[in-house]
């Protein structure tokens, strides 16, 4: 996935929302206990997650790759959470419109209760953290030994994926000020107090 700084052509609006409705905003719907996240294409544009703060049980990093439908292979970096509760959450998509400029999709939720998700995985080509803290944290574990966090169905046997390679695992962790770039999201079950999606005029981006 090539970056293009948050922006995209309108006629991919669509193919942005869609999945990041439905990846990002499946309020307590099931998604086959996360089979879906193996399964489809990313659509190659890049979007923005936030949040005020993650704390989560069962914490995975490793590194794969996504498929765009055009075939286009993205080196991302796997997040996985066995069970995560979400403050501030944040999601938007910044498009260039004809004629009406500069909108923004966005979508904010869990600020007065926080939202709660399972088997999350977040992909992602960036990311920050403020602060971070993790309890019984292994780093440089090898990818096929990870038994603490989370590894998407199907990731284990992608040709992507190395069993030897370097992996980051933690019983649990918290995560403030979570700023991230991300290809593609997808959960198990993502639950949403207060969801508001809107599109607003101009560039309203998460960070």
């Amino acid at each position: 996935m090539s970056h293009r700084g948050g922006r995209t052509r309108w006629r991919r609006f669509a193919v942005v929302l869609v999945p990041g409705v439905a990846a990002c905003a499946a309020v307590g719907v099931a998604m086959a206990q996360g089979a879906l996240a193996a399964s489809f294409f990313i659509s190659g544009q890049r979007f923005q997650v936030s949040a005020d703060r993650l704390t989560a049980r069962g914490f995975s990093l490793y590194g794969m790759v996504d498929v765009t439908r055009k075939h286009e292979l993205v080196p991302v970096v796997v997040s996985g959470f066995r069970h995560a509760t979400v403050d501030g959450l944040c999601q938007s998509v910044v498009v260039d419109v004809p004629v009406l400029g500069t909108q923004t999709l966005r979508l904010t939720g869990g600020g007065g209760r926080p939202a709660e998700a399972s088997n999350l995985f977040i992909d992602a080509t960036s990311e920050s953290v403020a602060e971070a803290n993790f309890g019984s944290l292994d780093i440089g574990v090898a990818q096929g030994a990870v038994t603490k966090g989370p590894i998407r169905p199907g990731d284990r046997d992608s040709r992507f994926f190395d069993p030897d390679g370097v992996a980051q695992q933690a019983l649990t962790t918290t995560l403030d000020d979570v700023r991230v770039t991300a290809a593609a999201v997808s959960a198990g079950t993502f639950n949403i107090p207060g969801l508001r999606l809107r599109v607003e005029h101009g560039n309203h981006a998460c960070f």
